[in-house]
């Protein structure tokens, strides 16, 4: 085959409204789905982008060149999920259809942004934007506002952290306590926006609990301690630091201290949720026959790193008089810090050693 035209759905619309499942092959196919897409939403630019390049099938096919269109779409999810299942089906097609070059349609910006995983895989000629002629009512500005607020993705980015705000100023007014609302609509937007930075991440952990859950995988119940474990931690440790704070006030114990308080609550806390998550891998491992070191060592490393902030915590807690005894506990504290590089560098060294046992790389000793 010498041209493939490549339309692009990447947030799939055609599966979660028009119930059809991509990648499709062929004119037909092609047509269908974008009929069927029309009709359950007449507004979704993919429909335009299929027809278009139905419409550019047709012109190489009408110059006498060997050519064949596809739909790919990837997942509601976008990004990384979304893109991953884009690629999946790229590579399965390209061995159905080894196509010397492609013709790449999209409805705008963000399709394009799989040009380079597509380039990665065949040629491409040409990159064709399907833009939709409107009349000049719906050129309006408030159309445009109205159906950018319609569209679930802008929706969810604007209002959603206006609507937190709302809510937790609402309610610290109702406590007669206006002045936690700005710590609360801070905490609340920040949470939200880390979600919405790491979000795939948070997908793909998700999707692995869920995967953990129907397979009856220990790691299911390990990740949901784990989780319980960090949420205790982090609370334990903002109270104390809280408590020290509304004592005498952070400019009076200063940022670096509080810290060092916080630290040395939580990180044993910490170490355990890892430790928790570690051994449920550890457990699915061995059940499935499968070797254990990649997991063993960050497990050693882990209680290292524990060791070593609990030990300088402890050594710059005795130090402070504030936040410390001082005095006499210093020297108690350098030596506890002492002890505590000693002992992580022997776990990190145990955990090197238990890595490459036998039992651990699943390797057979001669014998």
């Amino acid at each position: 085959m010498q041209t493939l035209v490549i339309c692009i759905d990447r947030d799939n619309d055609l599966g979660d409204k028009a119930n059809v499942q991509a990648p499709l092959i062929g004119k037909e196919a092609n047509i269908e789905a974008a009929v069927k897409l029309a009709t359950a939403d007449p507004e979704d630019s993919d429909t335009n982008t299929i027809f278009g390049g139905v419409r550019i099938l047709d012109d190489l096919l009408s110059r006498g060149i060997d050519a064949e269109i596809i739909t790919l779409a990837g997942d509601r999810n976008i990004g990384i999920i979304s893109d991953q299942k884009i690629s999946n089906q790229l590579d399965i097609i390209l061995k159905k259809f080894p196509a010397e070059s492609a013709i790449f349609v999209s409805d705008g910006a963000e399709d394009e942004t799989l040009l380079p995983i597509v380039e990665s895989r065949i040629k491409i000629d040409s990159v064709k934007r399907i833009v939709v002629m409107q009349s000049a009512y719906l050129e309006s500005t408030y159309y445009i506002i109205k159906h950018a607020f319609n569209d679930p993705k802008i929706s969810q980015t604007f209002f959603v952290p206006l609507g937190l705000a709302a809510l937790i100023y609402a309610f610290f007014l109702l406590i007669d306590y206006p002045q936690g609302a700005i710590i609360g609509i801070l905490v609340a937007v920040g949470l939200y926006m880390l979600y919405r930075g790491f979000s795939d991440t948070v997908d793909i952990f998700w999707e692995k609990l869920k995967d953990s859950f129907y397979s009856g995988r220990m790691t299911f119940f390990t990740y949901i301690a784990a989780a319980f474990l960090m949420v205790i931690g982090t609370l334990l440790g903002l109270m104390d630091v809280w408590s020290l704070y509304t004592a005498q006030g952070i400019w009076y114990y200063g940022i670096v201290p509080l810290l060092t308080v916080f630290i040395h609550r939580t990180i044993w806390i910490y170490v355990l949720a890892i430790l928790f998550a570690d051994a449920g891998k550890i457990v699915d491992c061995r059940q499935r026959m499968e070797p254990i070191g990649k997991y063993m060592i960050p497990a050693f490393f882990v209680l290292s790193i524990g060791l070593l902030l609990w030990g300088a915590t402890s050594y710059l807690i005795s130090m402070n008089p504030v936040i410390g005894s001082g005095g006499a506990d210093t020297q108690s504290g350098l030596q506890l810090f002492v002890y505590s590089i000693v002992f992580s560098i022997i776990f990190a060294l145990a955990g090197i050693k238990v890595s490459n046992h036998p039992l651990a790389t699943g390797k057979k000793t001669k014998g």
